[in-house]
């Protein structure tokens, strides 16, 4: 494991700009972009509800699928608003994978290291979302899916503050899709395989615990087959809940309905 994920700078206030903010009927939406510390800039919406609090508080990670429009930070926007209104502050992030073609541009001489920087960004956006005023660090949720899922349990596992997750149709090894490109073969595969064992979400689920876990899956899901989805959720600990829906790798409306409900009763809403 890396020190610098282990021992990663915190977050600065300086290194925080608000973009832009505009109050809705119920709370308040801002634009917010983060200095990382590694030279490139990334950006979140806030959602805070109005009042003083306290606010549970959700970290929204989105997924990566470059021919859907919302494969970016607006797939959970819709959610966070409707949570916020209910009074939960909810934060939506840029990622790596925020770039349609990011897949494309990166070869496997690439992906430690920008997973290594992922999980030190993912860990900044939890400083911030829990230095807002009146949100309350005991109800805390990551929801994530996809490389968001997986990137958030390696992310978790360093940092524990998290109360709560629901991981969306992440697959429990970074070479289960980093292998489709470029082609690896032979020796140079395996070698792969084993530099990036030490990230892969398989190897760090158990250490979400004791917080409460709500795997998500579709059964016709051609990047996370059942038997992949079956590894991931034998390999966590109590309390853990699957749930299996019949849709591919976008999951459904149910799944949705699903989330929503669970992280109610787990807020106390």
């Amino acid at each position: 494991m890396s020190a610098e994920m282990q021992n990663y700078p915190r977050l600065d206030p300086s290194q925080m700009r608000l973009v832009g903010s505009r109050s809705q009927e119920g709370f308040e939406q801002a634009m917010w972009v983060c200095q990382t510390p590694f030279g490139y800039r990334r950006t979140a919406e806030l959602f805070r509800p109005a009042g003083a609090g306290p606010f549970p508080a959700i970290l929204y990670i989105h997924w990566y699928e470059p021919e859907s429009r919302d494969s970016n930070r607006s797939q959970f926007v819709s959610e966070a608003v409707e949570f916020a209104k209910l009074g939960v502050l909810c934060l939506t992030v840029e990622t790596l994978w925020s770039d349609p073609d990011f897949f494309m541009k990166r070869t496997q001489a690439d992906d430690e290291r920008n997973s290594v920087e992922e999980a030190v960004n993912l860990r900044r956006w939890m400083d911030f979302l829990l230095a807002q005023p009146g949100v309350d660090a005991g109800r805390f949720a990551l929801v994530g899916h996809d490389f968001g899922g997986m990137y958030g349990a390696l992310a978790g596992a360093l940092d524990q503050r998290p109360s709560h997750y629901v991981l969306m149709a992440a697959t429990p090894r970074f070479a289960d899709w980093y292998l489709y490109l470029p082609k690896l073969e032979g020796q140079a595969r395996e070698a792969f395989i084993r530099q990036m064992a030490p990230l892969d979400p398989i190897t760090h689920v158990a250490q979400l615990a004791p917080a409460p876990i709500l795997f998500q899956f579709g059964d016709d899901d051609f990047h996370v087959p059942q038997e992949r989805a079956a590894e991931f959720f034998a390999a966590a600990r109590e309390p853990k809940e699957m749930r299996m829906y019949s849709s591919g790798h976008g999951l459904n409306d149910e799944s949705t309905a699903d989330r929503k409900d669970w992280l109610k009763r787990q807020f106390g809403l």
